[in-house]
């Protein structure tokens, strides 16, 4: 078990983006054209939805501006958009849909793109796969001719999807089809279920247009064979109502030429008349990243995790592996996100922030335009303070921001875009203030700033002022760019972002943050610039705005709360850690105790776990019904769907009985496991085995013991450290950083070639425009780490492609993708 464990490859799937817009959405014409649309989007993997946007009013062209990140716990064949028309007392009704295979997501993959809305049709809405097989007998009838007799075997079926939020009824048909016939039969129907066992051979006499010959190796005959085919229609029994549509399967009968034994996993697929030309739907605005991680074991990784975290000591910081990787991907944002993780995780971030910074301000020639870039100091501040900040962010910010965008007030001074009846004195008065609460919430702020941001912002004020002795200002610049420009303005501009609201705010609203966020920005500048700053503005209602603050008193506020997140002072703990909110959400509660499985023991509850108690309330906001405290949860483990004929479960197991908790979908149950895990993971009397199954009339489901008591039949999952509040994974931050060094490999080779260069002729040729493009102040100890890095690439190249092998095609893990109608 332990040797499986060190040749395990974990693949890691995650998708990031934006829903930005649809435009002219519904039909172009016709009885089914409304003016006033108020739709919404989801998005689904396969038919699970797994994200929803807030309904969007009166527009055929809205603006959604939805972003979106989660990891994708399960395989998937397809990732679909829906957009959704709001219904007021009927359903909600689909307006249309953008689906995109998986295997063609890395087309679209970090680009905007419009996509033509597809109709919604119902056979086309498929997922799952089932497992057959064929094979071919020889039968001696009664006038003692030869005949051909077709077994098929359906086997099983995985991953068919939820019927109205629960386990379908599955059964299915096998039909054996030609030009002149089909016959068909059908399995039994499976009770509440989405892995179905149907474990069902039906035969099939294969006629013969010409008397029994041994002309032909292959029993049946060539124009039977090219011509039959099995077809597999799998469909949720609807009972009294119509069944469902689930999926189909072609698999040709000539596939039996070579093997008289054919046995493989199928993936279902759509109706070929789900393809049926329509009307224009319009169209959507997207932005999709998929990215699949397939993260070796911890060791392989040694080596790049080794040359990374030696970064700061490198002299020059330029010679370093992780300063190499940022200056052969600067125009990849995304390449110094795994490096912070790195860095962070194993306290390193720090120093190696400083040496980047000291290298900056050698390049900055005037105090007033210092941080200003896009630099791979500035990148890295800024990233490390979304990751670390976050809970600051959510004390600091979110009672504020709830505020405003609960209360609606107009807050529009722009005479231009005033509406009709508004009042510009009163609108002018509500912004002033909200402008107040957010700047008093900021500068009040500092005691609950983490103390890795105070360690980086301190570091960035010693440097600014030994570069800029005779600027006494440059020191409050140096934070404040930071702290106010890049960190509360553009958390008060995008809330949603930094998941201090659950959607992006409407139009009206999101002007509102605008102004505020402007204001802020200058606000916060303050402190460390001239008084002429008013001068500087464009607008001149913005002008006669800030006149009406009291200038010295907001200076006054602002070096103070500088000051107090930037001094010589180390934070120290107070030993007490802030209560912080890990996850919260709606999910389905079982009734603790209850000896029955049946519908009405499950509720709708508001679960909410901290880094110090789990709790579960009627509703959201609500006095909790149940405080679990997180040092007593011994295991969190995910159910088999059979124990209460639901999906997406998961169990609690604490000192009292255990609490079973139904999520929304797959990715929220693989959210709460992993958190609840993570959060009690060092818990001192954990369980080593659990029940993956329920105790239900007087029995385990799983493995039949008649005690509840009795200790689990299955062994614990074993939880990767990481760092709760960061969510960092070393090994997969180690991958990623590979890949990147990986897709970049020639400019790696150039960044050689140029080190050499230098080093023989003092400077490179003037024909090498390429090698201006990095940072090179060493060359010999450049070259050294570029030898280090093609090194190590090689070495982890040859270890993916030693574990890495694909899977058989049609094996369980590499289904084949059958014919349509």
């Amino acid at each position: 078990m332990a040797e499986e464990e060190d040749t395990r490859i974990r693949i890691l799937q995650s998708l990031r983006g934006k829903i930005c817009e649809g435009k002219n959405l519904g039909p172009c014409s016709g009885p089914n054209r409304q003016r006033d649309l108020c739709t919404f989007c989801t998005i689904s993997l396969d038919q699970e939805e797994v994200f929803r946007t807030k309904v969007f009013d009166k527009s055929l062209s809205p603006f959604y501006g939805e972003d979106f990140y989660f990891e994708i716990p399960r395989p998937f064949q397809c990732l679909s958009f829906y957009v959704f028309a709001k219904g007021v007392f009927q359903r909600d009704l689909p307006v249309g849909k953008v689906s995109i295979r998986k295997e063609e997501l890395c087309k679209f993959s970090g680009k905007e793109h419009w996509f033509g809305l597809q109709p919604v049709d119902p056979n086309s809405e498929v997922q799952g796969k089932v497992h057959l097989e064929m094979r071919l007998n020889e039968l001696i009838i009664e006038n003692g001719s030869m005949c051909q007799q077709l077994l098929v075997r359906i086997i099983e079926c995985q991953g068919l999807p939820l019927i109205s939020g629960q386990n379908c009824d599955p059964y299915a048909t096998v039909s054996l089809v030609g030009p002149a016939r089909s016959d068909q039969k059908k399995t039994k129907v499976k009770k509440k279920t989405s892995d179905p066992q149907f474990e069902e051979t039906f035969n099939f006499e294969v006629t013969r247009p010409n008397s029994y010959t041994k002309k032909s190796n292959f029993p049946v005959e060539e124009e039977d064979i090219e011509k039959l085919e099995i077809k597999v229609d799998l469909w949720n029994n609807g009972n009294l109502a119509q069944d469902v549509f689930l999926g189909e399967t072609r698999v040709s009968v000539k596939i039996l030429r070579n093997d008289h034994i054919h046995r493989a996993w199928y993936l279902l697929q759509p109706k070929g008349n789900g393809k049926s030309k329509t009307d224009d739907l319009g169209s959507l605005r997207l932005n999709v990243t998929y990215i699949e991680d397939n993260v070796l074991p911890s060791a392989c990784y040694t080596p790049l995790r080794t040359l990374l975290l030696k970064s700061p000591d490198i002299k020059p910081i330029s010679a370093s592996a992780a300063h190499i990787l940022g200056d052969i991907c600067r125009e990849r944002y995304e390449a110094v996100l795994p490096v912070v993780r790195l860095l962070l995780h194993h306290s390193r971030l720090v120093p190696f922030v400083s040496a980047i910074t000291v290298l900056e301000l050698e390049n900055t020639q005037e105090a007033n335009t210092i941080f200003r870039g896009n630099s791979l100091a500035t990148r890295c501040i800024d990233d490390m303070m979304k990751i670390v900040g976050r809970s600051y962010l959510t004390v600091t910010l979110k009672p504020v921001l709830d505020e405003i965008c609960e209360s609606n007030k107009t807050c529009e001074i722009d005479p231009i875009k005033l509406k009709e009846g508004d009042n510009v004195e009163v609108n002018k008065e509500n912004l002033q203030g909200y402008v107040q609460k957010v700047f008093s919430s900021i500068t009040q702020s500092s005691s609950s700033c983490p103390p890795l941001m105070c360690d980086v912002f301190r570091s960035l004020r010693h440097m600014a002022s030994k570069r800029f002795p005779d600027d006494p200002h440059v020191q409050y610049s140096a934070v404040s760019s930071f702290v106010f420009l890049r960190f509360f303005a553009v958390a008060v501009l995008s809330p949603h972002t930094f998941q201090l609201r659950p959607h992006h705010p409407d139009l009206e609203v999101s002007r509102t943050l605008t102004l505020i966020s402007k204001t802020i920005q200058t606000l916060g500048s303050w402190g460390s610039l001239s008084k002429n700053k008013l001068s500087s503005f464009k607008e001149s209602y913005m002008y006669d705005f800030f006149k009406s603050f009291q200038e010295d008193k907001c200076i006054e506020k602002v070096k103070k709360f500088l000051d107090e997140i930037s001094s010589n002072v180390s934070k120290e703990s107070s030993g007490v850690e802030d209560s912080v909110v890990l996850k919260e959400g709606e999910i389905q509660k079982r009734a603790q105790g209850r000896k029955r499985i049946g519908k009405r023991n499950f509720k709708k509850r508001w679960l909410r776990v901290t880094n110090r108690e789990l709790s579960y309330h009627k509703h959201r906001g609500k006095e909790a019904l149940c405080i679990i405290p997180v040092k007593d949860i011994r295991a969190v483990e995910k159910l088999y769907e059979s124990a209460f004929n639901r999906k997406n479960m998961f169990q609690v197991l604490h000192s009292e009985k255990p609490l079973y908790v139904q999520a929304g979908n797959c990715v929220e149950a693989s959210e709460w496991v992993e958190v609840l895990s993570q959060v009690s993971r060092c818990n001192p009397d954990r369980l080593g085995t659990f029940h993956p199954s329920a105790y239900v009339a007087g029995a385990w489901l799983c493995c039949r013991s008649l005690s509840d008591s009795q200790p689990g039949c299955k062994p614990c999952t074993p939880t990767l450290l990481a760092n709760l509040q960061l969510d960092i994974d070393c090994d997969r931050e180690t991958e990623r950083i590979f890949s990147l060094l990986t897709s970049s490999y020639s400019k790696l080779q150039k960044m050689e070639d140029a080190c050499a260069s230098i080093a023989v002729y003092q400077g490179p040729p003037k024909e090498q425009d390429d090698y201006s493009l990095f940072t090179i102040q060493d060359p010999k100890e450049t070259f050294h780490t570029v030898r280090q890095i093609t090194h190590i690439l090689e070495e982890l190249q040859r270890e993916h492609d030693t574990r890495s092998g694909t899977a058989q095609y049609g094996s369980q893990e590499n289904p084949i993708v059958g014919k349509t109608s």
